[in-house]
């Protein structure tokens, strides 16, 4: 049996392909387990703060909405995956709070009444809280992926977690688009797993220092193969607002694999 910690206010993941994960695809396996247990064993939240890779804005902007709808940003895929459902209440108050606390760390941001829920979040939520009955507030990347950037976004939405709230990176540990469509070698596996180990040493390490381990962040193409795992680095950013949220070691690392591919997900 999976065991995670019981308390877990923040939490990396990585999401997978699309809808893939809640149609039954075969390659999601391991990662639609590790979503369900943690979901079913980890202290229930007030509220969840999602920061999802498919979002991007010019300003950092908020989901202020008390009833958003879905947004099925993915395509190809078959008709019934565009009748799910997730109908998790929004959470204004929180949006609120939330923007009030970026304008005080310096950061422009605006609430966004309209804007509803993407594939990013409902995805993995339908897997860890198929209830939807957790308020949620899903908050932007900003479209610069200014890595010093989201640190800093993470460190103002610290305060939510002494509320209960857990605050979720929804991302891809790797995200080279065409290395999923190529066949896999030698030298592929090397690159991924080069990258996925500093990732994890950089994570997970506790005897790396804080200020050593934020420039690491901050520095993060300089990881091997950095720029073959994320040739566009906005499905890792969540990390960044996850560390910057806590600023220490997270407490547990899931290793997986995930559409023949190492990735990673990690617990705070």
């Amino acid at each position: 049996m999976r065991s995670y910690p019981e308390t877990v206010s923040g939490f990396y993941l990585s999401h997978g392909g699309g809808p893939l994960p809640i149609m039954g695809d075969v390659g999601h396996r391991e990662m639609v387990e590790h979503l369900q247990a943690i979901g079913s064993q980890v202290r229930r939240p007030s509220s969840i703060i999602m920061i999802s890779a498919h979002w991007e804005a010019a300003i950092i902007s908020i989901t202020s909405g008390q009833s958003p709808e879905l947004i099925y940003d993915y395509g190809g895929f078959p008709e019934e995956t565009y009748r799910y459902q997730y109908p998790a209440p929004g959470d204004p108050e929180l949006a609120s709070e939330i923007a009030r606390s970026l304008v005080r760390s310096g950061i422009e941001c605006r609430l966004d009444a309209h804007r509803g829920f993407d594939h990013g979040m409902f995805v993995p939520l339908m897997l860890m809280y198929p209830d939807a009955d957790i308020p949620c507030v899903q908050v932007s990347l900003a479209k610069s992926l200014d890595p010093a950037l989201h640190l800093a976004l993470g460190k103002a939405l610290a305060f939510a977690t002494g509320k209960g709230a857990m605050i979720i990176g929804s991302g891809f540990s790797f995200h080279n688009m065409r290395a999923f469509r190529d066949s896999d070698t030698p030298q592929s596996r090397a690159q991924n797993e080069a990258f996925e180990s500093w990732l994890i040493e950089t994570c997970s390490n506790g005897l790396i220092g804080e200020e050593e381990r934020a420039e690491r962040l901050r520095s993060w193409e300089e990881a091997p193969f950095a720029r073959y795992c994320h040739p566009r680095e906005e499905h890792l950013l969540p990390l960044h607002v996850c560390y910057g949220a806590f600023d220490r070691p997270s407490s547990q690392t899931i290793e997986l694999m995930i559409m023949n591919k190492k990735a990673s997900m990690y617990l705070w």
